[in-house]
């Protein structure tokens, strides 16, 4: 597989991160960045999404659904409000959750898709197919 572009990964839990970013190893995706929450993840965006770094944004965000400080709900209602990143990074919501709560609260925000905990090679390999035309052999 050619070079993955640069994956942000937004989630509160360090073992959580240590387990994707391996995952993300194992599968030749390099580029990652981490966030522990979602307004960490707004300003990394600011600071590379910008026009003169334009090649630094992540193509995809993975983002968990429940963190302190800023949620995956409000961080998705603030990337509204922020100007828009071209090309727009396709953005995947992870969590434990099954609540239907959660899921109505997902409706009409940016999102590409929703994935419950813990992310597998296999849910990984089919985001990467579906959004990016990656394909990973079995």
């Amino acid at each position: 597989m050619p070079d993955f572009p640069r994956t942000l990964l937004v989630d509160d839990d360090g073992i959580t991160n240590f387990l994707n970013q391996r995952l993300f190893q194992q599968m030749g995706i390099t580029d990652t960045q981490v966030a522990l929450n979602g307004q960490d993840a707004l300003d990394l965006l600011q600071t590379v999404c910008d026009q003169s770094r334009a090649s630094e944004c992540p193509a995809l965000i993975l983002l968990d659904l429940k963190m302190p400080v800023m949620d995956g709900v409000q961080f998705l209602h603030a990337y509204l409000q922020r100007p828009p990143i071209h090309p727009a990074p396709v953005i995947i919501v992870l969590s434990t959750s099954h609540n239907p709560d959660d899921l109505a609260r997902l409706q009409n925000l940016p999102i590409a898709g929703y994935l419950t905990k813990p992310l597998t090679r296999e849910k990984l390999a089919g985001v990467i197919q579906t959004h990016f035309g990656y394909s990973y052999a079995s």
